[in-house]
Order: structure tokens, then C-alpha cells, then sequence
């Protein structure tokens, strides 16, 4: 019997059959996921259900298992286009090429020492974090024949110390001055929309024209990476940064750039600059620590960065000591 679910905004669809492993697709239309379970209850009911998922469990590896995922479950993620270049990235690996029943935690325990060569505690805790919850999918939705979770038994390294990194006025200036001879017209206003706003990423590049009042003078987020949307103030500077651009017809997105071109294009910024040790998500951080700096509570933040939990945005406010000087006397 088919099940249909919402999840993320969107609609998934998914059939389990006695001798078959479970099946699911998403869809963003319930009646498109409503007409894809008829129709693969009429296969089930013919017994013409083979060949439409992935290899026999009792046969896979974990190569299998993270396609599997790739297929079904990331298309419901916010950050899929992230997540995927990480699941790909491990296929390749020699691990991948493993039977899901022969991996072990061992084998994830080496690969934990060979990766932290390369990538820092942080990340690599989150990279791992979701090929187990690839494993904890196919445990839990599609049955296959797991003992247990091999990732369960893994010990994490400690995370990195929270970044404290701020956007020096000197290196500002830097990278507007340079953002002129950038080939892409969009990387400056992102530039200075993120600076004005404090949004990440992945919200900028999600902003519609749709979602801008420009008679209350506020921006409507409806995907955010906690899940709750949020509607925040435009100030005179992102009020500056939309009318400064050219709006075509049929253009939905207000920053027409992929997820990917916006990393690479600040990727050579940055490189052509010299400036060192910067990320794209440092603006975020700078942003919220300077309205901060403009004297808002931290109620007042919370409502414009999306943070739930205050100690969360705590992390983000690093004030300079120089600056409480005057307010000390």
C-alpha cells in the first residue's frame, strides 16, 4: 500500500511490497504524488515491480545505498546541492565500493583519521553526519538487512573553536574595489545585500521578487535552514542594493547566480585580493555583529538573523573591546 507524506514543503510518495524494497518519489504537486502511487500499486498488484529501484539490498553497497539517498531522500533537502557534492565526493571513495553488511565502524574510524588531514573537526563531523543519517534511512524507511549503524560507534573529533572572525573596513574596501573587475554583475550586490541583511547563503539566492514589499520596506523568507520563516526590515543600504538593479521580465530571482558560480566567484575574489582565511558566511557573522554594534537588542537580531536560540546568536556577536571604551567612560 502506497503512503504519501509532506515533507519540506514538498510531497513524498512511497510503495512497500512483501519481496521488494521500499520505493519513494517526491514530487512538488500532491496529486502528481498521488497519481505515481495508483499507478505503481497497479505494478505491485501485477507483480511488476522489478527493475524500478535501486540493486537487492541483500546485494548492495554502500555506494548503492548512498545513490539511493541521492535519489529519494535529497531532493526534500534545503541544502541538497551542498549535500550531494559531498555524497559524491565519498562515493568515489574505496568504502563506497563496500558491502553494507561488511562496513564496519573500524572502517569509518580510518577514514576519519585520513580526512581530518584534509578538511577540519567541524566539517568532517558534519560531512559525517549525513552518511549516517544515509545508513539511519535505510535501517529505518527502506528496511535493508543493517545489523545496526555503523556510524553510531564512530567517535567524533572536537568540533573547531567558533570562528571570531570579523570583515576588517580596510578589507571591505578591498573587495569592493576589486568587485568592480568581476565578470558576474551579481556578485556585488550579493556582496552588499548580505553585509545589509545578515542573510546566508543559500536565502539569498532563494529571494523572489515576489517576496519583497517595497511598501513596508521588508523581505519574506520562506525557506530558511531552521525551517521557520521569517520576514525582516530592509534597511536604507538593501533598500539601495535592489533599486540599483536591472529587473527583467519573467526573472523570478532577484541574484539569478547558482549556488555553486557564487562560491567560485568569491573564491577568486578573495584569492585576487590576498586576503586571507575569509569566508562568504563571515558576512553573515559581521553583519549580525554590527547591528549589534547599532545598539539592537538581541530580540531585535534574532528576528532579522532567523536564531531561535539566543546562545546560538551569541556565537555570531563578537563586539570589539575598542568599541565598549566610550559606552564605559
Amino acid at each position: 500500500m502506497a503512503t504519501i507524506r509532506k515533507l519540506s514543503g514538498k510531497w513524498q510518495a512511497q510503495i512497500r511490497r512483501k519481496g521488494y524494497p521500499a520505493t519513494s518519489r517526491t514530487f512538488t504537486k500532491h496529486s502528481d504524488a498521488l497519481e505515481w502511487a495508483r499507478q505503481m500499486d497497479r505494478r505491485a498488484d501485477r507483480k511488476d515491480l522489478d527493475g524500478i529501484t535501486c540493486p537487492d539490498a541483500k546485494h548492495a553497497t554502500v555506494h548503492d545505498l548512498i545513490e539511493k539517498y541521492l535519489t529519494e531522500i535529497m531532493p526534500s533537502k534545503l541544502s541538497q546541492e551542498v549535500q550531494t557534492y559531498i555524497l559524491r565526493r565519498f562515493q568515489q571513495h574505496s568504502l563506497a565500493k563496500k558491502h553494507i553488511q561488511e562496513i564496519t565502524a573500524q572502517d569509518f574510524a580510518a577514514y576519519k583519521e585520513e580526512r581530518l588531514l584534509e578538511i577540519s573537526a567541524t566539517t568532517f563531523n558534519h560531512q559525517l553526519g549525513i552518511i549516517q543519517h544515509a545508513f539511519e534511512t535505510a535501517i529505518k524507511e527502506w528496511n535493508w538487512p543493517l545489523r545496526n549503524n555503523p556510524l553510531k560507534f564512530v567517535r567524533r573529533p572536537k568540533n573547531d573553536p567558533n570562528r571570531t572572525r570579523r570583515l576588517s573596513l580596510d578589507e571591505e574596501g578591498q573587495l569592493l574595489k576589486e568587485i568592480e573587475n568581476t565578470r558576474n554583475p551579481h556578485i556585488k550586490p550579493i556582496f552588499l545585500f548580505a553585509l545589509a541583511t545578515a542573510m546566508r547563503r543559500g536565502e539569498l539566492l532563494r529571494i523572489k521578487w515576489t517576496d519583497i514589499n517595497f511598501t513596508t520596506n521588508t523581505l519574506h523568507i520562506p525557506v530558511t535552514k531552521n525551517g521557520h520563516p521569517r520576514t525582516i526590515p530592509l534597511s536604507t543600504h538593501a533598500l539601495a542594493v535592489l533599486n540599483g538593479l536591472s529587473r527583467k521580465e519573467k526573472q523570478a530571482f532577484v541574484f539569478p547566480v547558482s549556488d555553486n558560480a557564487l562560491k567560485l566567484a568569491w573564491q577568486r575574489l578573495r584569492d585576487r585580493t590576498g586576503i586571507d582565511d575569509l569566508h562568504f558566511h563571515d558576512l553573515r557573522h559581521e553583519a549580525i555583529t554590527r547591528l549589534v554594534e547599532r545598539g539592537l537588542t538581541v530580540p531585535e537580531v534574532a528576528l532579522i538573523s532567523g536564531h531561535r536560540d539566543y546562545r546560538m546568536l551569541f556565537r555570531y556577536t563578537h563586539l570589539k573591546a575598542e568599541s565598549l571604551v566610550e559606552k564605559l567612560g
